[in-house]
């Protein structure tokens, strides 16, 4: 029998090994973002378990940063890395427990299916390959990695501006994912709501905004510790040069439609969150909210608008998180999009819960309800 072992030596490898001797109690720690107290993204590679009946606890799930996040969820395997599927995973309040009898000698856990540094790195050259887009370097992460913002469709007076930006907190892979979708449908010359969006907008797409923490396997920080959503009134170069970035490249373009796509830990559906509590809130932006809500549950079953965060009362908005402080300074439709870690209630996947393909899916549906709003936006 081969000796068990584990190993996070990868981009966005994480885990803390407490003990591997013996196969029926595998003992695990979630390990914290590397400059902040975030606990909840795994991801690492056991070896040496081809055929025994594998026991991983993970001890510390309780103390992670969102234990609800553990109840009805189910981790994600793979032995190729490209083909992911959930197995038996089972939460007591304290720890967490995953048991399957590996098929192979080497097999690969994780939160939920990774994006990797060299995909985005492909994703880039495959839309900057687009006669439509154009690629703009905006600067350096504190790690030294690129900015990079993709530019579709040629900008000209009377089109539309929309930003569409991801992870920002880089344990949430299913937001790159959802990107990819995004892109791939936009950039479909044979896609007629593409095509009619690309004639009427413009759009800057940031596919991931923490390079740093995705490739350190972080759950929610940059290289600095800085929680990326949470920086977005007051961002400097030292702490957050990512939002700084990027917030000084929309104050440039200016903006008349934003999205920001996220995953969420505890609910098991996909919904969406806006800027009830900013002062400048109107009916204006509540109608345009509306029209964008109706058009996504006509022309997608994923999504739904029963379940989601409780709203915030008027006057009381955090004017750190993005979406609060784009609709403070652009006065636009804006919305934050959550999706699940788990699976989604509505339409669940017993296999692969909710998914990278899922994902993409919802990624590429979402230009229906852009399309539905456009010509009211202004």
């Amino acid at each position: 029998m081969s000796k068990l072992s584990i190993s996070t030596a990868f981009d966005s490898g994480a885990i803390d090994v407490v003990s591997v001797a013996d196969h029926h109690d595998i003992q695990l720690n979630i390990r914290a973002d590397n400059a902040s107290e975030f606990a909840q993204w795994f991801h690492f590679r056991l070896q040496g378990a081809s055929g025994l009946p594998v026991t991983m606890r993970f001890l510390n799930a309780g103390k992670s940063a969102y234990p609800g996040g553990w109840e009805g969820y189910q981790a994600v395997a793979s032995y190729d890395r490209d083909h992911w599927f959930r197995v038996p995973t089972s939460y007591d309040g304290k720890e967490m427990t995953v048991k399957f009898t590996p098929i192979a000698h080497s097999v690969y856990l994780a939160y939920f299916e990774p994006y990797s540094w060299e995909r985005h790195l492909d994703l880039l050259g495959f839309a900057a390959s687009h006669e439509d887009v154009t690629i703009e370097h905006l600067g350096k992460t504190i790690d030294g990695r690129d900015m990079d913002l993709l530019i579709v469709g040629e900008p000209a007076e009377g089109k539309k501006k929309v930003w569409l930006i991801a992870r920002q907190h880089p344990g949430e892979t299913m937001a790159e994912w959802f990107v990819e979708g995004f892109l791939h449908r936009l950039l479909d010359a044979d896609d007629p709501v593409s095509r009619m969006l690309l004639k009427k907008c413009v759009f800057y797409v940031v596919p991931n905004m923490n390079p740093d923490g995705s490739v350190r396997g972080n759950l929610r920080t940059n290289a600095a510790g800085s929680n990326l959503n949470r920086e977005w009134l007051e961002p400097s170069m030292e702490k957050s040069p990512e939002v700084y970035l990027v917030r000084q490249k929309m104050m440039e373009t200016g903006m008349d439609l934003f999205l920001d796509a996220h995953g969420d830990e505890a609910l098991p559906y996909n919904f969406v969150a806006g800027a009830e509590g900013n002062p400048n809130y109107s009916q204006r932006l509540e109608s345009l909210e509306n029209v964008f809500k109706a058009a996504w549950l006509q022309t997608c079953p994923d999504f739904q608008t029963e379940f989601g965060y409780e709203r915030d009362k008027p006057g009381e908005g955090n004017m750190t998180i993005a979406t609060n402080w784009i609709v403070k300074q652009f006065d636009c439709l804006a919305y934050t999009i959550e999706m699940p870690f788990k699976d989604n209630a509505n339409l669940p996947d017993e296999e692969y819960g909710w998914s990278s393909v899922r994902s993409m899916k919802l990624g590429a549906s979402v230009l229906q309800p852009v399309l539905a709003v456009l010509d009211k936006l202004r």
